[in-house]
């Protein structure tokens, strides 16, 4: 899952968000130095992931785009579920999508203190550019490949994927629909286990 998906299955919790949101980039420093909600974000990005990774459907996404991308394949394909969460964003929430991302733009800025250096790093490329609506269009999608292919150095291919992407679009759809739906059950449990 990408930054829309963990976002999303944070729940309406804006500390939770931020902490999901900004998981990926916590190494060296412990969960429990954030204030709570942060922290319960922080673990329950860690248990999304560990699902996901594990869970048939989104192996079986992966093992498509495997070998080309070999083991960028997971990657690419949580760029990709964020596209059909995005695509789809009327089907799983009330809220407009533009509404949503706006919203969670502002609590990151009234909560900014708490931020990572490198939340504080992207926060203003990712707001100008805004990425999370990027998302619903292939377009968008295909930037964000391309920034990210060029953090690699071009090693990754990613760029190249919007092509899997066009030409395997149902299957890549169908299995992002079925899931979503068991992400999204488990995030929920997990959230009142946290």
């Amino acid at each position: 899952m990408n930054f829309l998906a963990h976002i999303y299955l944070s729940g309406d919790n804006d500390l939770i968000k931020i902490g999901n949101f900004m998981a990926d980039g916590i190494h060296g420093r412990k969960p429990d130095e954030f204030p709570s909600l942060i922290e319960k974000g922080i673990w329950l990005h860690r248990a999304i992931d560990s699902f996901t990774d594990a869970h048939t459907v989104f192996r079986q996404s992966t093992k498509r785009l495997h070998p080309v991308y070999h083991h960028y394949a997971g990657v690419i394909v949580d760029i990709f579920y964020d596209h059909f969460l995005a695509k789809n964003w009327t089907q799983y929430h009330d809220e407009p999508l533009e509404v949503y991302v706006d919203n969670f733009y502002n609590s990151l800025q009234n909560n900014y203190a708490h931020l990572t250096d490198h939340t504080k790093t992207i926060m203003p490329y990712m707001v100008e550019r805004n990425w999370l609506t990027s998302y619903a269009t292939i377009e968008g999608i295909g930037r964000i490949l391309a920034q990210m292919d060029n953090r690699t150095a071009n090693k990754s291919g990613m760029r190249t994927s919007v092509n899997e992407l066009q030409e395997f679009y149902s299957e890549f759809e169908d299995e992002f629909t079925t899931f979503f739906a068991s992400v999204k059950a488990f995030a929920e449990h997990k959230l009142t286990e946290l």
